[in-house]
C-alpha cells in the first residue's frame, strides 16, 4: 500500500472516531440528569430550610405544618440575637476574635506541619519512616471521644488549660492532614524534584516552589477540614474563662434559652454554618481547576 493510501485510511479512521456517538441513549441521559438533580435538591434542602427559618417571624416558626419558605421574611431574629449578645459582659467582637484566632492559627500550623512531615515521608527513605506512617494510619481510627481523657491529662500537665493553645496545639497534630498530604505527594514525580535540585534549588525552594503548588488540591482540602473542625469547636472542655470562649459556645448558650429564643436559635444556626460553607465554596473551584490542569506523572 502506498503512502498516500495509508494516509487516507488513517484520516478516514480518525473522522469515523470523531463521528462516533457516546454509547448512551437520550433516555439514559435523562435518567442520569434526573438522578443528579434529585441528589442536588436533597443536599441543598437543609441549607435552604435553615436560611428561611432564620428569616421567619416567630409566629411562622411555630406554624404547623411548617412551611419551607418564609411568608413574611424579616431580619428581626438576627437583630434580636445581636441585642442579646450585646447584653453580655463579654462583647460580641471578643467572641469573634477568639474563634477567628483559634481557627486561623490552628489551620495554618496544621497545614505547615502536615505538609513538611508528608514531604519527608513521601520522598525520602529513612529508618522508621514506614512504621511512623503506620502509626499515623492507626491514629485515624480513634475518634475524639476516645482520646478526650488522655488529651486533657497531657494538656493539663503542660499547663495549657484555659488557654488558646489547648485547642490550637492538638489541631497541629491531627493525623488526617499528614495522611492526606502524604498520599497526594507520593503521586508527585520524583524526577521533577531531582531536576530542581540539579538546577541548584535547596530543600526549602523545592518544597515551596515545586511541591506545594503541585499539591494544591490536597492542602485546599486540608484547609476545608481544619476550618470546619476549629470553627465549630466549642472548646468548653479546656477553656473556662468567659473572655476566652469561642463564638460557637456563646451562640449555643443563647440557642438553649428556651421557646422565646427560637428565632434567635435559627439565626445562630445560619451564622455558625456560614463560614465553613463559604470556605468550601471558595476553595472548591480552585480544587477542581487544579485537578484538571496538573496531571503530572513520571
Amino acid at each position: 500500500m502506498s503512502k498516500k493510501k495509508e494516509d487516507k485510511v488513517v484520516v478516514h479512521k480518525f473522522r469515523k472516531l470523531r463521528r462516533r456517538q457516546p454509547n448512551r441513549s437520550r433516555t439514559g441521559d435523562f435518567f442520569v440528569y434526573l438522578f443528579l438533580l434529585l441528589v442536588a435538591v436533597a443536599m441543598v434542602f437543609p441549607l435552604v430550610f435553615a436560611i428561611n427559618s432564620a428569616l421567619k417571624p416567630l409566629d411562622e416558626l411555630f406554624m404547623f405544618p411548617p412551611k419551607v419558605f418564609a411568608q413574611n421574611p424579616t431580619l428581626d431574629n438576627f437583630a434580636d440575637l445581636f441585642v442579646t449578645m450585646g447584653k453580655s459582659w463579654v462583647t460580641f467582637p471578643r467572641y469573634v476574635f477568639n474563634t477567628v484566632f483559634i481557627t486561623v492559627v490552628g489551620t495554618a500550623g496544621h497545614l505547615i506541619i502536615a505538609s513538611m512531615g508528608a514531604f519527608v515521608l513521601a520522598k525520602y527513605d529513612f529508618p522508621g519512616g514506614k512504621t511512623f506512617f503506620k502509626l499515623v494510619t492507626v491514629a485515624l481510627m480513634f475518634s475524639g471521644y476516645v482520646t478526650a481523657i488522655p488529651n486533657y491529662l497531657i494538656i493539663n500537665a503542660l499547663g495549657w488549660i484555659d488557654t488558646y493553645w489547648a485547642i490550637i496545639i492538638p489541631a497541629f497534630a491531627a493525623p488526617i492532614g499528614l495522611f492526606l498530604m502524604k498520599q497526594f505527594m507520593e503521586g508527585l514525580p520524583t524526577s521533577l524534584i531531582e531536576a530542581a535540585k540539579i538546577d541548584g534549588a535547596n530543600e526549602w525552594k523545592v518544597f515551596m516552589g515545586i511541591v506545594m503548588p503541585n499539591v494544591k488540591p490536597a492542602w485546599l482540602t486540608l484547609i476545608i477540614f481544619s476550618v470546619q473542625s476549629l470553627w465549630n469547636n466549642k472548646a468548653a472542655t479546656f477553656i473556662y474563662s468567659e473572655e476566652k470562649k469561642t463564638l460557637v459556645y456563646a451562640l449555643q448558650q443563647i440557642q438553649s434559652g428556651g421557646i422565646a429564643r427560637t428565632g434567635q436559635a435559627a439565626a445562630v444556626t445560619v451564622i455558625v454554618m456560614i463560614v465553613p460553607i463559604a470556605i468550601f465554596i471558595l476553595s472548591e473551584s480552585q480544587i477542581l481547576e487544579t485537578m484538571a490542569s496538573s496531571g503530572l506523572k513520571d
